[in-house]
C-alpha cells in the first residue's frame, strides 16, 4: 500500500494540479475549446484523488469485523444482513470490468444505502449522486504486488482491514 499511496495516488494529485493550472489559464483566456479538452483529465485525475482519499480512510491495520450502531442497522435494513451486504459488495467489486471501484454509497434522495461500481477513476458522487461511504479500489495497482492478478483473493482479504469507525462517521455525517 505504500507504493500505491506514494506513487499512484501521488500521480493523480500531481496531474490534477497541472490540469487545474491549465484549466485556470484557459478560463482566463476564455478558451472554451481548451476547457472542454481538459475535462477528461480533470475527471480522471480528480476522481483518482477523490477516490483514493476515501479509500485510505477506509483502511486500518486494526480494522475488520463488522460495523456497529446506525450503520449496522442501515445495512440490515437495506441488505437484509451484514453477510448479504458483504457478499453483494464483493460481487459488485469482482464484476468491475477492467479497472475501477466497488462502492457503498448513501442515496440522500431515497435515504438508503446503495451499491455501485464505477469504471476507471470515475468519482462516485460526481457520476451517480451517491455519497461515498466505503470504496474498494479494484485497479490492479491496488493488489498486484501481493495478490498478483487474483482480484477475488484481494477482495476476500480487504474485509480484514476495513475501518468501520470511519465508514460509520461518514454515514452519520451525510444522512
Amino acid at each position: 500500500m505504500q507504493l500505491h499511496h506514494s506513487k499512484h495516488h501521488a500521480t493523480y494529485v500531481n496531474n490534477l494540479n497541472i490540469t487545474e493550472e491549465k484549466y485556470k489559464e484557459a478560463l482566463a483566456k476564455g478558451d472554451v475549446t481548451a476547457q472542454v479538452s481538459l475535462q477528461p483529465a480533470l475527471k480522471f485525475n480528480g476522481g483518482g484523488h477523490i477516490n483514493h482519499s476515501v479509500f485510505w480512510t477506509n483502511l486500518s491495520p486494526n480494522g475488520g469485523g463488522e460495523p456497529k450502531g446506525e450503520l449496522m442497522e442501515a445495512i440490515k435494513r437495506d441488505f437484509g444482513s451484514f453477510a448479504n451486504f458483504k457478499e453483494k459488495l464483493t460481487n459488485v467489486s469482482v464484476g468491475v470490468q477492467g479497472s475501477g471501484w466497488g462502492w457503498l454509497g448513501f442515496n440522500k434522495e431515497q435515504g438508503r444505502l446503495q451499491l455501485a461500481a464505477c469504471s476507471n477513476q470515475d468519482p462516485l458522487q460526481g457520476t451517480t449522486g451517491l455519497v461515498p461511504l466505503l470504496g474498494i479500489d479494484v485497479w490492479e495497482h491496488a493488489y498486484y504486488l501481493q495478490y498478483k492478478n487474483v482480484r477475488p483473493d484481494y477482495l476476500k482479504a480487504i474485509w480484514n482491514v476495513i475501518n468501520w469507525e470511519n465508514v460509520s462517521s461518514r454515514y452519520t455525517a451525510c444522512k
